[in-house]
Parts: C-alpha cells; structure tokens; sequence
C-alpha cells in the first residue's frame, strides 16, 4: 500500500460524496485516477483512488448528505499518530472538539475525527 505512516505525515485523503457515480466519473476524468470499488458490508462500497499503481485515498457516499445538518461534500485528510486514543484525548484537552471519536478500521488501523479549537476538522489513523 505505501503509505506514509510517520507520525505527523498526512497519509490518506477521503472524499465524503452524497453521488458516488457522479464524483467517481468527475475526478477518474480529471485527474486519471483509477478506482477500485472494495464492499464495506452492509450493501455499502467504498471505492479506493489510486495514481499509478500507489493507493491514494477513498471515495465515500454521505447518505445523510441531503440533510440539512451534515456538510455538503468535501473531502478530507487523515494524518497518521502512533495513538489515536492518546492524540484525539490530547486535542480534546487543548480545545478541540472529538466529532467521530476513536474507532477501528477493519483491516486497516484505528481511526478518530476531531475539530481544532477554531473549527477545522481533520481525522487522525494509527494503522495496523
């Protein structure tokens, strides 16, 4: 997979999409990418960017995107820690505001998503 995975590096890139086919068609166009459609469980597809041969980040459908509380879609950025549990309690303690807090990733590592104390989100992997 390759992956950056020092602490501190940002390692992975997400497109949270409340139309997957119409985000996958834009941005395979665009930039060239190609996209593995991978089974989440639960009749849900996570579909895996890769330039070249390197894996790059993943595409996502939103299915609460059309409600007026979630974000419309954007994308967003993980930054790889050696403890997930540990950072995300550390930003909390600094003014941050735990949004997903810590989690598996089947397969991949442990994950949590977390706002600064001036509200920019960013999510934070520890992987296996």
């Amino acid at each position: 997979m390759a992956l950056n995975q020092q602490q501190g590096a940002f390692s992975w890139c997400e497109l949270m999409t409340s139309d997957m086919d119409a985000a996958k068609d834009f941005y395979q166009k665009l930039f060239g990418w190609r996209l593995d459609d991978e089974p989440m469980g639960e009749g849900k597809t996570y579909t895996v960017i890769k330039a070249g041969d390197r894996q790059i980040g993943g595409i996502m459908l939103n299915s609460d995107a059309l409600s007026p509380e979630v974000p419309p879609p954007s994308w967003g950025v993980y930054v790889t820690v050696n403890d997930v549990d540990e950072t995300a309690k550390l930003a909390e303690s600094m003014g941050g505001k735990i949004i997903v807090p810590p989690m598996e990733i089947p397969d991949t590592g442990r994950f949590a998503v977390f706002a600064d104390p001036l509200g920019a989100v960013l999510a934070i992997i520890a992987y296996k």
